[in-house]
């Protein structure tokens, strides 16, 4: 009998414990082309991964975060960056090399 309470117990702490495991972080793709950032505008969640792929035939760009004044390397055609996000808040963001490029990725709890 003393065992199958000590089951049910260790049933029911392995399920809490389930439930109250924090979600994967996820990856999101802004597609760069013509000049652009697509999506503009993304919503994620603290913890996830954006990947900015250059899709220019031509061209180098990079993500200039403008409130922390950080740069990343130029990427070029067929290249990627990827910056993971560890607190909640709005980034806006231009290319360096392009200011009329633009863009915001809002960081939710």
């Amino acid at each position: 009998m003393m065992m199958r309470s000590w089951r049910a117990v260790a049933g029911a702490v392995l399920f809490a414990v389930g439930i109250s495991a924090p979600a994967m972080a996820a990856e999101h793709e802004v597609l760069i082309e013509s000049y652009a950032f697509t999506p503009m505008e993304l919503r994620v969640k603290t913890g996830d991964t954006v990947v900015w792929v250059n899709q220019e035939k031509r061209v180098s760009h990079s993500v200039y975060f403008i409130a922390a004044n950080q740069e990343s390397e130029r990427f070029f055609p067929g290249e990627r960056w990827s910056h993971r996000f560890e607190q909640a808040g709005r980034f806006e963001y231009r290319c360096g090399p392009h200011p009329e490029m633009l863009g915001v990725v809002i960081v939710e709890d």
